[in-house]
């Protein structure tokens, strides 16, 4: 197996500095690509200087000219992995909110199933450092996701997500129409129409360490539509 995790970012560089090698660490199989959105705040000159002084056959670096989206930066990722002939491709978030260590779970699960989903709501799953409401809308989120797509995933809007390269090229990346975090629940959906199987493993999602959050009503809002969306595409 060859695993590349992907993680988009914009102004991470407090979080970059340590999570690449916490990632790398994890297991020797591991590659990274970061696809960064013009960060201001330089976060792509700092993984280019990892790449050059530590990391110059593991770490890769994609640098786009503007802020263009999370879902966007995954599909560029996604076919950029798919080219240089990785078969397992990994979403990863880049503020430490998905602790490196549940990857060793994820590349254990791999080779058993076609997609591996990391969830907050199964048994052993859960959040840290949350508050009640933000805690309730997430949840609120995939149980929405669920009830009107049809489809069992107890983490539908989760971000932590191990994919077969096999099923991302059935799915047609370039067919996707989500960019934000409705991004995960088309992609999980779309796979599950197709027939391919799932695991979910239960991970602790905490809070990002540094930089401020990107969710926003815009991007809340394109979720609870979005879902109507793809529900009316797949029932004609």
């Amino acid at each position: 197996m060859r695993p590349l995790v992907i993680i988009p970012t914009y102004n991470e560089r407090g979080n970059v500095e340590r999570l690449i090698p916490a990632v790398l660490e994890v297991d020797g199989c591991l590659h990274i690509l970061v696809v960064d959105d013009a960060s201001p705040d330089g976060t792509a000159a700092e993984i280019a200087g990892l790449q050059k002084e530590k990391y110059p056959h593991r770490l890769f670096l994609i640098s786009r000219p503007g802020k263009m989206g999370l879902g966007s930066a995954y599909v560029q990722g996604f076919k950029w992995g798919i080219g240089k002939s990785y078969d397992f491709l990994i979403e990863m978030d880049a503020d430490w909110s998905h602790p490196p260590k549940f990857l060793k779970t994820m590349l254990e699960l791999a080779p058993a199933t076609d997609f591996v989903v990391g969830s907050r709501y199964i048994s052993g799953g859960g959040t840290l450092n949350w508050g009640t409401g933000r805690r309730m809308l997430s949840k609120f989120g995939s149980v929405y996701s669920r009830a009107v797509l049809r489809a069992h995933f107890t983490d539908f809007t989760g971000g932590f997500n191990g994919w077969s390269a096999n099923v991302l090229r059935a799915v047609g990346l370039d067919t996707l129409k989500s960019n934000g975090y409705s991004f995960q629940i088309e992609l999980k959906y779309r796979a599950h129409k197709l027939g391919y199987r799932h695991i979910e493993f239960p991970i602790v999602f905490d809070e990002r360490r540094a930089g401020s959050s990107k969710m926003s009503t815009a991007i809340a809002l394109e979720a609870f539509w979005r879902v109507w969306q793809l529900r009316i595409r797949n029932s004609r």
